[in-house]
């Protein structure tokens, strides 16, 4: 039998990179990974988790806010942006090493350096020929940024934002999908005087409408300033402060441009093409549902095959890689009813099925919604609204889409999710006691169908 240096060597040590080789480890497989930067990846590192610290740390203001209306005096609160951003890194360092640990006593070997792939068994890992029964690329995302806008070296990605030494006093966004918005959210409740420059009409393209319709109007509420229908056209220094020039012709004045422009797979300069792995126009690596390339040992998971781009979808396609190759157990993932979040203020979560997306593959459907007034909202006296929704399969009154803009949206649907991976019906939805009071009971008493297309 051919002998290899090891049985798997992963390229990439993000979240999808590391589950994979935790859980091939732990079948008995002598596993390598090769990071080039540190390991953790974009999640624990550049992207879920630092953000959502942020996220936390900036919403004190609007709590501060609100306690004025439950009796509390709040004075001289005031944040330390610098200092929010130190304990984020704090905690950062902290998960890499827990993650640094976990692979060492998983008995993986982590190797240091920029890899690339020479053929079907044979890697370069950091100037070092290693061979492998099986090769899994894992090398997620990177930024994004468009070819017809000037000036774009003024400019910073979402990496750049997570480092900001000191809270720009004026930003300016360009994007509105989930990191345009949770970045606009995170610099508007710090304190910052936030512009968001968009393509389309309303913020979070491809999600349901009344998702895109409440969020755009509670962020509008916030004091964000969205330009809808628009285009960046140049970015210019002019001192201290950077000039924005939309392509028709209007001027905003920021301290920070932030360039939110989604993201693209990190498979340049691989070596992935020139062994037979097909790649997409946007460089994603073709896969099959097994995660495998068009090279029987080489497979891919995560954002570099531009499936599902969640961090829990790597993991759980990196998994069942391992699974299928030395557990014994042959699995793939189901990307259907999978859930997601936003963590924008107030924050937006859904599962299954937009309104749009259901009535073109299912026909017609029953649609719910409900609009609130928090009860928080109530003593707090902000002008806040939460919304949610659910798409029913008429045929077979089945829940095939749950959607929600509102606080803990992400906590609530969750647990709805569940219930939507199950097939549950509508009926079973009206059958369930609902926990008074909270948001979350709404989903379970919404008992008239809007209006609509039969």
């Amino acid at each position: 039998m051919t002998s290899f240096d090891h049985d798997l060597i992963v390229i990439g040590a993000g979240s999808g990179g590391m589950a994979a080789a935790r859980r091939a480890a732990s079948h008995g497989a002598r596993v390598a990974l090769c990071e080039e930067r540190r390991v953790g990846g974009t999640c624990v590192l550049r992207g879920c988790v630092p953000k959502k610290l942020l996220v936390y740390g900036a919403q004190f203001r609007e709590h501060f806010d609100d306690a004025k209306g439950f009796g509390w005096t709040v004075e001289g609160a005031a944040l330390d942006w610098g200092r929010l951003v130190a304990r984020k890194n704090v905690e950062l360092d902290r998960l890499h090493g827990v993650y640094v640990r976990a692979l060492r006593d998983a008995g993986v070997t982590v190797v240091e350096g920029r890899a690339r792939v020479l053929d079907a068994h044979t890697v370069e890992l950091g100037g070092e020929r290693r061979t492998a029964r099986y090769v899994l690329v894992a090398t997620g995302g990177r930024a994004s940024l468009p070819a017809d806008v000037r000036g774009l070296e003024h400019a910073i990605t979402s990496d750049g934002a997570l480092e900001l030494a000191a809270l720009p006093r004026r930003v300016v966004i360009v994007g509105g999908g989930y990191i345009g918005v949770e970045f606009a959210s995170i610099f508007n409740a710090a304190g910052s005087s936030v512009t968001l420059i968009i393509r389309q009409d309303m913020v979070l393209r491809g999600f349901d409408e009344d998702v895109q319709t409440a969020l755009t109007a509670e962020l509008t509420k916030r004091g964000i300033r969205i330009e809808a229908d628009c285009r960046l056209a140049d970015i210019e220094r002019r001192g201290g402060a950077l000039s924005v020039m939309t392509a028709a012709g209007d001027l905003h004045d920021a301290d920070a441009v932030l360039m939110a422009t989604g993201r693209a797979p990190n498979t340049g300069d691989m070596g992935l093409e020139a062994i037979g792995i097909e790649l997409d126009a946007r460089g994603a690596i073709q896969v099959d549902a097994s995660s495998r390339t068009a090279v029987d040992s080489v497979y891919a998971v995560g954002d570099c095959t531009d499936r599902l781009n969640l961090t829990p979808v790597a993991i759980a396609e990196g998994r069942a890689v391992a699974d299928s190759l030395f557990g014994g157990r042959p699995a793939s993932l189901n990307h259907e009813n999978v859930p997601t979040a936003v963590f924008s203020s107030p924050s937006v979560s859904t599962v299954g099925l937009t309104e749009r997306a259901a009535r073109a593959r299912l026909g017609a459907v029953d649609v719910y919604v409900a609009g609130f007034r928090p009860m928080k909202a109530t003593l707090s006296g902000r002008d806040e609204r939460v919304m949610m929704k659910l798409v029913v399969e008429r045929s077979t009154q089945k829940v095939v889409g749950c959607h929600m803009v509102g606080p803990d949206a992400a906590e609530i649907i969750q647990g709805f999710a569940v219930a939507i991976t199950c097939g549950a019906t509508k009926a079973q939805f009206d059958a369930t006691v609902g926990i008074h009071p909270s948001a979350a009971e709404e989903f379970v008493t919404m008992r008239q169908p809007r209006p609509g297309p039969a």
